[in-house]
């Protein structure tokens, strides 16, 4: 999953387009929204019963999140970005109906590892009679700061600022330069969306 890309270097360009009209550079569209993800580990939950148990032979209920759609809107002040998922499920004994609820989270996550905000919430299966699937919907919300996902005049300049043929630094990377690079990973939020596990359900899908 890319992080961040660099903000538009010309803005009559298309995103990626090469631009050599005024000098070289390559339009690249950054948005301010944040990322929409899934964390490693998190996108499955494995139910056993008993409990306790971790044989293949004792598994109850294996879920999956996937598809995760955000919806980013811009205020003055704030960016909201909805997050709507899809949670499928398989139970290994189909004689009854049966419902089971799980536990997501909705976090925000700034420059790759600091958590901003954390919200928790439930999805609800229900499974019929005889049937071994389910599947159900699930929906967060994060809210960034406006200010904090917005780059510095500084280095919006220093990226933007156009490179002749033959200059010194025509083929450099603006973010070769640790300054940029680390204003850009200050300004990249990530909205992230997994299964609220224990320690034993992450350790489970990390080893098995």
């Amino acid at each position: 999953m890319a992080l961040f890309a660099t903000l538009a270097l010309a803005g009559c360009k298309r995103s990626g387009e090469l631009d050599t009209s005024q000098g070289v550079g390559v339009s690249a569209v950054r948005s301010a929204c944040p990322v929409a993800g899934v964390p490693a580990g998190t996108g499955d939950i494995t139910l056993f019963d008993p409990a306790t148990s971790r044989d293949a032979s004792a598994i109850d209920v294996v879920a999956t999140l996937t598809n995760v759609r955000a919806n980013c809107v811009e205020g003055a002040d704030t960016i909201t970005s909805t997050l709507s998922f899809d949670v499928q499920a398989r139970r290994t004994r189909t004689d009854a109906a049966r419902t089971v609820t799980l536990p997501y989270f909705v976090t925000v996550l700034r420059g790759g590892n600091q958590v901003v905000s954390k919200r928790l919430g439930q999805v609800t299966l229900a499974f019929a009679a005889g049937a071994a699937r389910a599947q159900a919907q699930g929906q967060g919300s994060a809210i960034v700061d406006r200010a904090a996902a917005t780059l510095p005049q500084a280095t919006r300049d220093q990226i933007n600022r156009r490179r002749r043929p033959g200059d010194q630094d025509a083929a450099v990377d603006p973010l070769s330069d640790p300054a940029v690079r680390q204003a850009v990973l200050a300004a990249t939020f990530e909205a992230m969306v997994g299964f609220q596990l224990t320690d034993d359900q992450l350790r489970y899908n990390v080893t098995r």
